[in-house]
């Protein structure tokens, strides 16, 4: 067997190995809303999974989780830790949206916005606070939350769900993620999802979070590595920095010597406690208005 053919036998095995994820473990008041359509572009379902407190007293808030995977990978079943969230009576909305593969920038941006104002069209149904959304992304997921939550009422990238109310989160939590594509074009991932468009500075401008911060921008928690080896920390600290001098509430946390994500596990205890006090200080955190 010659070498072409050996490698293309390996790739081919490996493309059809399906990953089986641990499943999301539900509290007894929960109940689950698997593969719900939010948006249709061109033939292309945007899903997400919905895990949700019906019979909870009053609107439940709401955790909206995007994945990472530098835009080119990755799905929404990968993410299955939410206990944390359930423990403080939070619905959540774990998402899927276009990949590279299917089409380039601004794509992804455009299907987490659609997921958005989903659930806004949809709270009433769902029994969500839509004064308690949450935006939590890790990476290229980070990057999406940021954008999503930044662009507040600004319609941009809404041409494929339009909705003419306001939209303001309550939080977004960045886990590592990309803040400025502009100093990041050597990165294949980002020249990838730029596509046809890089060498266009307004367009890349567009698409990178940090120049929609204002002073009403919602407040953010960032938990960053300082030894990030694929996105650089200085993404966190200029977005950290930015955000304070316009006054927006946020917390910066550096995980020492952190690499991308891989936190010890006395590290992600700490930054899962500083989240939770965060949230709380935003009126975020459990309270009495929900069933056991």
């Amino acid at each position: 067997m010659n070498k072409e053919v050996f490698f293309n036998s390996v790739f081919i095995i490996i493309c059809c190995i399906q990953v089986n994820y641990a499943q999301v473990k539900l509290p007894k008041n929960y109940t689950s809303e698997i593969d719900v359509v939010y948006t249709l572009v061109n033939n292309w379902e945007g899903k997400m999974d919905l895990y949700i407190s019906p019979n909870a007293i009053k609107p439940t808030p709401i955790l909206i989780n995007i994945h990472g995977g530098g835009w080119n990978h990755g799905e929404k079943e990968s993410q299955t830790g939410f206990g944390s969230f359930f423990k403080n009576g939070y619905a959540v909305a774990n998402i899927e949206y276009r990949l590279v593969e299917k089409d380039p920038a601004p794509a992804a941006i455009e299907d987490v916005r659609c997921a958005l104002i989903y659930l806004y069209k949809n709270a009433k149904k769902l029994n969500i606070d839509t004064h308690k959304i949450v935006l939590m992304g890790g990476s290229s997921g980070g990057h999406l939350a940021l954008m999503a939550g930044f662009l507040g009422n600004n319609s941009i990238f809404d041409s494929n769900c339009k909705y003419n109310e306001p939209i303001k989160v309550a939080a977004i939590i960045d886990k590592y993620g990309v803040s400025d594509l502009e100093p990041l074009l050597k990165w294949k991932s980002a020249i990838n999802w730029i596509g046809k468009e890089v060498g266009n500075d307004q367009f890349v401008k567009s698409v990178s979070p940090i120049n929609y911060v204002t002073k009403n921008s919602p407040p953010v928690f960032i938990v960053h590595g300082n030894d990030d080896p694929i996105v650089p920390y200085s993404q966190s600290v200029e977005l950290a920095k930015k955000l304070l001098s316009f006054g927006v509430k946020t917390k910066f946390i550096t995980v020492p010597n952190g690499k991308h994500g891989k936190f010890s596990d006395e590290e992600k205890r700490k930054v899962n406690i500083q989240m939770w006090n965060f949230l709380d200080d935003l009126d975020l955190k459990k309270n009495n208005n929900y069933n056991e």
